[in-house]
């Protein structure tokens, strides 16, 4: 059963979804006032978060690939689900759905059903529609427009409660940030002031701890001569400043890593190349069935090979992104130690 998270969090965490186009990544942009998406970006492939402030409120925003992106597998689009959860644990505070208002599809407003089925059926009370627009933004039109003249659009909003926020696709314009974070803010009180979690969120929570842990442990020989070096060479508050500073680099890193390899994603992950081998096997079998029995058992090999091959292709990317992880932007410790913590080879 889907239910709230109580308490407060001074982070808000956003969940950015699109159905089609670039109004998910133009929305992140516009939220962090920052061109983290390009302009010329055709899509993305994989979930990402990025941090950053909305009108002075710490936001966490996390965009995954479209919902009717047709250039990924089904296996993929799985593990990019499973992922935009690990990145928003314990859950996100608000869906946050975008459309580009001069071209809403059909797909568009099937994307509601959707929503309900990846991250359940309460979710809709967790969500708020962004509209985009080029240019200035005139509300006062747009409102209207939505509320008198584009019936599919005005039920679209209200099948996610009536909520709605219009923004402009140029992120330099920050003149409505503090109109849509109070929007944000008091759809999430109404809602009891905590985060959207159900069975999915609290799973992806239990992996990404169960790998911290993992990570911790893997290093905590490093950990410790990392501690004895600061207590030869600090002492009395100083010690104690740079031990708070290096522990606070520890846990974000291992954190970060967490939600982007665990076994919750390598599960996913390893079924997708199961998968995989199988189809391939099947197509390669009925190719080869043209030259005979031996056809069917050669190509039958060669098509399971080439089916797995893009699993294996997956794992090594994500095995290679482990090692990517950067050290949080804010932190200023001795980079010294935190580079030679984390590259150290893998066992």
């Amino acid at each position: 059963m889907d239910k709230r998270t109580k308490g407060s969090a001074k982070e808000l965490r956003l969940l950015v979804v699109g159905s089609s186009g670039l109004s998910h990544l133009q929305l992140t942009n516009a939220i962090l006032g920052r061109e983290e998406f390009s302009k010329d970006l055709i899509g993305i492939s994989s979930s990402i978060k990025k941090v950053g402030e909305l009108a002075a409120r710490s936001v966490a925003v996390v965009n995954g690939p479209n919902i009717y992106d047709k250039n990924i597998s089904h296996a993929k689009r799985k593990m990019e689900l499973r992922r935009s959860k690990c990145l928003c644990i314990p859950g996100p505070h608000a869906f946050l759905v975008a459309y580009d208002m001069e071209k809403i599809s059909q797909n568009d407003i099937k994307t509601p059903r959707l929503l309900k089925k990846r991250f359940g059926g309460k979710c809709l009370n967790h969500c708020m529609i962004l509209l985009t627009c080029e240019g200035h933004v005139d509300r006062a039109v747009v409102e209207n427009r939505v509320k008198k003249s584009d019936w599919y659009l005005r039920e679209l909003i209200e099948t996610y409660g009536g909520r709605f926020h219009v923004f402009s696709k140029n992120w330099r314009d920050r003149s409505h940030d503090r109109e849509l974070l109070r929007k944000i803010e008091l759809m999430v009180a109404s809602l009891g002031g905590g985060c959207f979690s159900s069975r999915t969120f609290r799973k992806a929570e239990r992996s990404v701890k169960k790998e911290e842990k993992r990570l911790r442990k893997k290093r905590a020989e490093e950990i410790e001569r990392t501690w004895n070096k600061m207590e030869k060479k600090y002492i009395a508050e100083e010690l104690c400043f740079q031990k708070d500073t290096f522990i606070a680099n520890v846990g974000a890193e291992i954190r970060a890593k967490a939600e982007i390899d665990n076994d919750w994603l390598r599960t996913s992950l390893a079924r997708g190349l199961g998968t995989g081998v199988v189809v391939g096997a099947v197509v390669g079998a009925l190719f080869g069935s043209i030259e005979g029995p031996g056809g069917m058992v050669l190509y039958g090999i060669i098509g399971g090979a080439v089916g797995g091959s893009a699993g294996g292709t997956a794992q090594v990317a994500i095995e290679h992104m482990e090692d990517k992880v950067a050290p949080p932007i804010g932190l200023n410790f001795n980079s010294i130690f935190i580079n030679r913590f984390f590259a150290a080879p893998h066992t």
